[in-house]
């Protein structure tokens, strides 16, 4: 279209008019309306300050599911402290699914009184007093995964009744939750807990449906990526999916986790029947290098002195535990041969060099990897082998058995000028 002189005169005319008029009228943004706002957009919100390294303890349910009583919480318990484990950091005794019993006339939840006579207030009080700290399970519907009573309806009156019991931490699951909305549903109870005034460590588990690595950074502090896990190497099995599968979907979501809120690719199945010692190896060290809980799913009572070396390998706890609280990742992949590596507090580097094939592999990695420069001084360690392999001269290489890992920690010596969050 042609304007005329007359046309673009108007034109210049309506423009000077419009820029002069007042930004307030043109550009006022209103108010969010906190009616509407999303929970994680509140910013009033604030996150719970707990969980500053990732959790670490013991759930029921991998080994024993519904199949729990009272007597097996107690020896648990008993099994913590004289293992060793308690004393490497495993602190939460965490009763998963079917400990409900019905709701009483005030719709306050009880326990099984079969399974657990004493009621869930003394058991806490036994497990507290061996100096650990005690969890339970609930969910956001109307009924658990196991068809007890769910928390939907009863946020505050389940939050209220958690704290007078003693517990510090709650598994808050998903099934039976019809057409609710995950952050609603768990900003709810993240909100019930908090009212309560007990420090109570809040796990959400939705299965990473609604993509909670978005939105639970204020929520909870710790959140699942995955469906459930299960004792095979790969795979999906039913409802749960193996190893390699888990380890996949949680690696890419590592720019999500930071102290006090984790990516959670489901608890330990260290020490259960379907997994050989070196696959326990690297499933430990995986966990380790992504920063994830490291809640044991096994019978600790009967655990063999291989399961026991493998979940109490302190300096590969050390690695999940370092407080500067990066997930590690996958950085170099070709084929069935990994290198992953997990910047630790101080300038270190955690390193893993993974192979997920059937034969024996060679791998390698270099200072390129490391994001070090050329000629920095470090000290190398293998953390299986529990031995120091002495300095660092910019390139590592190793053959790595079928389904097995390599695992080094690197400290400075000297400085490091590098990035440790690259």
């Amino acid at each position: 279209m042609i304007l005329r002189g007359g046309s673009r005169a108007f034109l210049a005319l309506v423009s000077l008019c419009l820029a002069a008029a007042p930004l307030a009228a043109q550009d006022a943004i209103p108010a969010p309306d906190p009616n509407t706002l999303a929970p994680s957009q509140d910013p009033g919100r604030t996150a719970n300050g707990l969980a500053l390294t990732p959790p670490m303890g013991w759930n029921s349910w991998n080994r024993f599911a519904c199949d729990i009583d009272e007597r097996l919480i107690r020896k648990t318990a008993d099994e913590l402290v004289s293992s060793g484990m308690k004393d490497a950091g495993y602190t939460y005794v965490v009763i998963d699914d079917c400990w409900h019993g019905a709701r009483d006339a005030d719709g306050f939840i009880t326990a099984d009184s079969q399974r657990f006579p004493s009621g869930i207030k003394a058991l806490a009080d036994y497990v507290h007093s061996k100096g650990l700290k005690f969890g339970l399970y609930s969910d956001a519907g109307r009924k658990t995964c196991g068809g007890r009573p769910g928390s939907q309806g009863h946020e505050y009156q389940d939050a209220i009744t958690y704290a007078r019991w003693g517990v510090d931490y709650l598994k808050y699951d998903w099934c039976s939750t019809g057409t609710r909305n995950a952050e609603e549903a768990y900003a709810l109870m993240a909100d019930a807990l908090r009212a309560t005034g007990r420090d109570i460590v809040f796990s959400i588990c939705e299965w990473g449906n609604n993509r909670p690595w978005l939105w639970a950074s204020r929520i909870g502090n710790l959140w699942r990526t995955t469906g459930d896990i299960t004792d095979k190497w790969a795979g999906k099995h039913g409802y749960s999916w193996g190893l390699l599968n888990i380890v996949d979907m949680n690696e890419p979501l590592w720019p999500h986790a930071g102290p006090g809120h984790w990516n959670d690719p489901d608890m330990l199945e260290v020490g259960n029947p379907g997994l050989t010692p070196v696959e326990n190896r690297a499933h430990f060290s995986l966990w380790a290098m992504m920063a994830a809980p490291l809640m044991a799913g096994n019978d600790v009572a009967s655990m063999d002195a291989e399961t026991r070396a493998i979940l109490l390998n302190k300096d590969v706890i050390a690695v999940d535990q370092d407080r500067l609280g990066v997930q590690g990742r996958r950085v170099a992949r070709e084929g069935d041969r990994e290198v992953w590596v997990k910047p630790l507090a101080g300038g270190g580097r955690a390193v893993l060099l993974f192979n997920r094939g059937e034969t024996p592999a060679r791998i390698s990695v270099t200072n390129e990897a490391l994001a070090y420069p050329a000629g920095v001084r470090l000290k190398v360690r293998d953390l299986w082998a529990h031995r120091d392999l002495g300095a660092w001269k910019g390139r590592f290489e190793a053959e790595v058995e079928p389904h097995g890992v390599v695992m080094l920690r690197l400290d400075a010596r000297a400085s490091v000028v590098s990035d440790p969050r690259r």
